[in-house]
């Protein structure tokens, strides 16, 4: 079988590493210049690693990614280490990473720590029943169970930024996802995430796969209005690209649900409008390398309120990995997820720079505009989905109405969060899910267990 793909980020590679290994002809398009899709990254002259666009790291229980890592032979580049996590309350940012520093937070009472504690601790190590609590928003349990000042002080400023108008539809199943898979040490690529997708990227064209960059798909024309294959049969899709037009038995289109839509809106109604009704923001992710360092050990700063910083979070990446790998630099990021019509997507670098470096001083009274060697912008429309009440109910099956054509996005990794582990996991469903018969096993650790 000749087999498409659309879009070489980690699940497209990933899903074509699965089915290269059962004999298949498998070809990926992708529109950029350079394979990893979010997790990719890019390189400053100065740098020996490369700095991934958005920030990333990898949780020690994320099994799939740890897995195919160490398949690909590319294990010992990836390594684990203590990151801190701190909250912003009253000026200042305070250690929020772990029981103690919980338990020593000042922005809530001792008691109301304690019950916050004791509700993480419940949703972490005690129930699994996800299902249960997507029929309830992330705001009403926790402010009932966490209690009412911790939802203010920790939890409101963390739902309100991130999801902004959609805050209040956010169901816990999600928020117990991202309890249940953070781990106190993060993982790294020696090299970067840009490292792990470029040695994935070479273990499957030893498998035979053909990888086009810069090759964005115009359009998937069905059997009616394909071309036939070389032996005459009228059954798969004719991939349609500005280099020319290129038969698939099957396609997997990885990507946002907008472009499923517009590669294919001969769909059923039904199905194109279980897409259109998907919600999701988008990224933006403002880079600063600094001649100096702006916090004392914090790597991931959280909790801003928009009515006092311009962006959702604050990543010192080198405070987690040294700055001798980028020349020197001390590399901050200053991100934000923010509905893709949102004046940040229309704003030159220059702008959001005049915007966001005001905030630097209030995270470091010494903090000086001069401390600026460069800045990188980048955006991505599709980033974040919106994960509102029952939420399994509106996920949109893999196996799309149409013979031969299936679909993979974030929006299918439901109760998890968007991430390179559940990237992994669902490039291994889809390819599951493509020749059932060849890949019956779920994927280690993945959804199809729980």
């Amino acid at each position: 079988m000749n087999i498409g793909i659309i879009g070489a980020g980690i699940a497209g590679m990933s899903a074509a590493y699965d089915l290269a290994r059962t004999g298949h002809r498998v070809t990926i398009y992708e529109r950029a210049e350079q394979v990893g899709g979010l997790a990719s990254g890019f390189r400053d002259p100065r740098w020996e690693w490369p700095l991934e666009r958005f920030y990333h790291h990898v949780f020690e229980g994320d099994t799939a990614i740890r897995t195919l890592t160490h398949e690909i032979g590319y294990g010992e580049k990836l390594f684990f280490r203590k990151g801190v996590t701190a909250h912003f309350w009253n000026g200042t940012f305070s250690p929020i990473d772990g029981p103690v520093a919980v338990l020593r937070f000042p922005g809530v009472s001792f008691l109301d720590r304690v019950r916050f504690g004791a509700a993480c601790f419940y949703l972490k190590y005690v129930t699994k029943n996800w299902h249960r609590l997507e029929t309830t928003t992330a705001t009403a349990w926790s402010e009932r169970w966490m209690g009412k000042p911790a939802y203010q002080t920790i939890m409101a400023p963390l739902l309100k930024n991130k999801f902004g108008p959609y805050a209040d539809e956010v169901n816990m199943a999600w928020l117990w996802a991202r309890l249940r898979a953070r781990s106190f040490k993060l993982g790294y690529y020696a090299g970067g995430f840009q490292g792990f997708a470029e040695a994935l990227l070479a273990a499957i064209q030893q498998l035979g796969v053909a990888v086009h960059l810069a090759t964005p798909v115009h359009r998937l024309s069905p059997p009616d209005e394909g071309e036939a294959a070389p032996d005459g049969r009228r059954e798969g899709w004719t991939v349609l690209t500005e280099h020319g037009a290129h038969h698939a038995d099957r396609v997997i289109v990885t990507g946002s649900p907008g472009l499923l839509a517009r590669l294919a809106p001969h769909l059923p109604p039904d199905y194109l409008g279980n897409l259109a009704a998907l919600k999701s923001l988008g990224a933006i992710a403002l880079t600063i390398a600094l001649k100096h360092r702006l916090t004392e050990g914090f790597y991931w700063m959280q909790g801003m309120r928009r009515e006092e910083f311009p962006f959702l979070a604050l990543v010192e990446h080198t405070n987690f990995i040294e700055p001798e790998h980028y020349g020197g630099d001390h590399l901050v990021y200053c991100g934000d997820y923010l509905p893709p019509d949102h004046e940040y997507f229309r704003l030159s670098q220059e702008a959001l720079l005049e915007r966001f470096v005001p905030s630097l001083a209030r995270v470091n009274p010494n903090f000086r505009p001069d401390w600026i060697r460069d800045a990188w912008l980048h955006r991505e429309p599709y980033a974040q989905p919106i994960v509102g009440l029952n939420h399994s109910q509106s996920i949109p099956s893999l196996v799309t109405p149409l013979p031969h054509l299936y679909f993979a996005s974030m929006s299918q990794v439901y109760p998890w969060d968007r991430g390179t582990n559940y990237a992994v996991e669902l490039g291994q469903r889809v390819a599951a899910a493509v020749f059932p018969e060849h890949l019956t096993s779920s994927p280690k650790g993945g959804i199809l267990s729980l």
